[in-house]
């Protein structure tokens, strides 16, 4: 299986965003160039193991919350991430995102019988 190096770049530039750091003072307290978090970020480069534990310890966060988007068991990670999105919401965006998500699930599990020829 082949990594999704853009989805965990994505990951880094949202925490690194959140926790108000430019890419410069990132790399510096990772120890890599500017130009090599960039490519990082946006997905054009392998980013190794030791560098993903020390991005995800100067930004306090998880290597789950930067490799959940590759790896099966990552539900806890996409609750923070639902939690997340939710945060600013309004009632009313709540109650039709509730509604929404109400819908996506029984047509989930309506159609669950597709999911098992599809993956035949």
């Amino acid at each position: 299986m082949e990594l999704d190096y853009k989805a965990i770049g994505k990951r880094i530039k949202i925490a690194r965003i959140k926790a108000d750091l430019t890419q410069e003072k990132l790399s510096e307290m990772v120890g890599v160039s500017p130009t090599h978090l960039s490519n990082i970020e946006t997905g054009t480069t392998r980013v190794s193991l030791n560098t993903i534990i020390n991005i995800a310890n100067a930004l306090h966060i998880t290597s789950d919350d930067l490799l959940c988007d590759n790896v099966v068991k990552a539900k806890v990670q996409f609750e923070k991430d639902i939690a997340l999105i939710l945060e600013d919401c309004d009632e009313y965006e709540i109650r039709i995102i509730r509604d929404m998500a109400a819908a996506t699930k029984e047509t989930l599990r309506r159609d669950a019988h597709l999911r098992k020829l599809a993956d035949q």
